[in-house]
C-alpha cells in the first residue's frame, strides 16, 4: 500500500467491534480480517496546541527525580543517519528490569483487597481493574548480565508523526506494518520501543518514577461501548456509529502535551494511544503487540506489553509509529 508522504497523510483504517479494558491495559478488540482496507485521512487540525521544544536525545536522563524529569531543547535530538523527520536513539539497553512500585492507585489497591477476600472464600477473582502504579522506586534496577546496544531511528509522533494533528487510530497491526513500509520505515520492536520510551535510565514513565496525567494523556474516565462500532469509512457513513466513536474517542493531538516526552525526545509514548509494535521471533498471528497504554484508566508506562491481540485485531484506541535502520 503507498502511503503519500506529509502534509496530509491518508492510510487504510478499518475498525471492528471494541469491547472494554483488560487489567494489562488495552481494549479488546473485534475483528474483519476479511475487510478489504479503504483510504482515509487519520490527522485532523488542532487547535490550541503547545508549540513547545521537544526533549533531548541525550544519552542521559540523570535529571530525572523522584517527581519526574524535565526535557530540555528539541535543538539537542539527534537525528543523524535518519530519514526526514526522525529522531535517532542510541545507547545502551536493559532487556530485564525491575522496578518496585511504593504506592498504587487506590482503584487498584480496593481490586485487590476483593480478590484477597474471594481467595480466602475460595472463589475466582475476574477483574477488569488496570494495575496503576502512583510511584516507583528509584532508581530502576537493571537484572540483565548485560546490556544491549541499540541504534535506531523513531517517529517523534504517533503516525501521522506531524505535532498537532490527532493521532491514527483503528487499524490493525497489519495495516500499520504496511504503512510504515509504504514510507520506507518499518514498525517498532518492542525493544526498542521500550528504550526510545525510558531512556538508559530506565524510567517508568518517559518523564520520570511519579505517574502524573496532567503531564500525558492518561487515567481518563472509561467510556463503555454500547452499540456495534463498523470500520472507520463504514462507521464515518453511518450516523449513529460517528456519534457514539465520537463519544468514545479522547485522543489529544500529538505533542500537544509538551512534558510528555522521553529522553531521546519522542512523544506521546505513554497514554494518549496504544502503538502496535513488532514481537520478533513470534509467528503469524502472534506477532503483534501494543505498548504505552492509551487515554484510559490503565498502565500507561513503559515496559509494559499486551500481547493477545492479534495481527488483524481492530481497536479504537490503537494506532503506531514508525521506525526505521540507522545509516552510518
Amino acid at each position: 500500500m503507498l502511503v503519500t508522504p506529509p502534509a496530509r497523510f491518508a492510510l487504510a483504517l478499518s475498525l471492528a467491534a471494541a469491547c472494554s479494558p483488560d487489567a494489562g491495559g488495552a481494549a479488546s478488540t473485534g475483528v474483519d480480517a476479511s475487510s478489504t482496507a479503504a483510504l482515509a485521512t487519520a490527522s485532523a487540525s488542532a487547535t490550541g496546541t503547545s508549540d513547545t521544544g521537544a526533549a533531548p536525545a541525550s544519552a542521559s536522563a540523570a535529571a530525572a527525580t523522584a517527581s519526574g524529569s524535565s526535557a530540555p531543547s528539541a535543538a539537542l535530538a539527534r537525528t543523524d543517519g535518519c530519514p526526514e523527520g526522525m529522531v535517532r536513539v542510541e545507547g545502551d539497553y536493559c532487556p530485564d528490569v525491575e522496578q518496585t512500585c511504593k504506592k498504587h492507585h487506590p482503584e487498584y489497591e480496593r481490586d485487590q483487597e476483593r480478590r484477597r477476600k474471594a481467595e480466602e472464600k475460595g472463589q475466582k477473582h475476574k477483574s477488569t481493574v488496570s494495575e496503576r502504579c502512583l510511584e516507583y522506586a528509584a532508581p530502576t534496577v537493571c537484572k540483565s548480565k548485560d546490556k544491549r546496544r541499540l541504534s535506531f531511528c523513531i517517529d517523534p509522533f504517533e503516525y501521522p508523526n506531524e505535532k498537532g494533528q490527532l493521532p491514527a487510530l483503528l487499524i490493525s497491526w497489519t495495516d500499520a506494518k504496511k504503512t510504515c513500509e509504504g514510507l520506507g520505515k518499518r514498525l517498532c520492536t518492542e525493544d526498542e520501543f521500550n528504550f526510545a520510551c525510558e531512556g538508559p535510565e530506565m524510567l517508568p514513565y518517559t518523564y520520570g518514577f511519579v505517574r502524573d496525567p496532567a503531564k500525558c494523556s492518561i487515567d481518563k474516565p472509561y467510556r463503555k461501548r454500547s452499540k456495534k462500532l463498523f470500520r472507520y469509512d463504514k462507521c464515518m457513513q453511518r450516523p449513529a456509529c460517528k456519534q457514539h466513536l465520537a463519544e468514545l474517542d479522547q485522543r489529544l493531538p500529538t505533542g500537544s502535551l509538551p512534558e510528555c516526552v522521553s529522553p531521546f525526545g519522542v512523544y506521546d509514548m505513554n497514554g494518549n494511544i496504544n502503538e502496535w509494535v513488532e514481537l520478533p521471533g513470534k509467528k503469524y498471528p502472534d506477532r503483534s503487540g501494543l505498548k504505552g497504554g492509551w487515554w484510559g484508566p490503565v498502565r500507561g508506562r513503559c515496559r509494559p506489553t499486551v500481547d493477545f491481540h492479534k495481527e488483524d485485531d481492530y481497536g479504537y484506541e490503537e494506532g503506531f509509529r514508525c521506525c526505521a535502520d540507522t545509516k552510518g
